[in-house]
């Protein structure tokens, strides 16, 4: 069963991890333009999803195999228009995986709130 508990965690979660990956994305001392706002709004708004994501899917995994499927199922569309810089692609990915292993470690190990089918 979907718990309150557990979405609202893990939105507010991937809302905090929007704010840092959104930091540091405009935190390039060497960059020739500053994000746009729409860019960044963009950042913060993906990893929300994500989190939000986390907190309504029942997929019957466990908890970090769960973090590392949604964290690269949503990453992908962020790190699409940056695939001529395979750098920034690539760790645009990562950092999915980390936001949403750190997201799924929290709702589901610190606050408890399991997911829909898991024990």
């Amino acid at each position: 069963m979907l718990t309150t508990k557990r979405v609202v965690i893990a939105t507010i979660c991937g809302f905090i991890f929007g704010l840092v990956c959104m930091y540091l994305a405009s935190s390039n001392p060497k960059a020739t333009e500053s994000l746009s706002t729409a860019m960044k709004w963009t950042i913060i708004l993906s990893r929300t999803l994500m989190g939000f994501t986390l907190g309504i899917s029942a997929l019957r995994l466990a908890w970090w195999l769960h973090a590392v499927v949604i964290g690269i199922i949503t990453s992908l569309p962020m790190a699409a228009p940056v695939v001529h810089d395979m750098n920034i692609a690539i760790g645009t990915v990562v950092l999915g995986i980390v936001y949403a292993l750190l997201t799924e470690l929290i709702t589901t190990v610190l606050f408890k709130a399991k997911a829909a089918g898991r024990k």
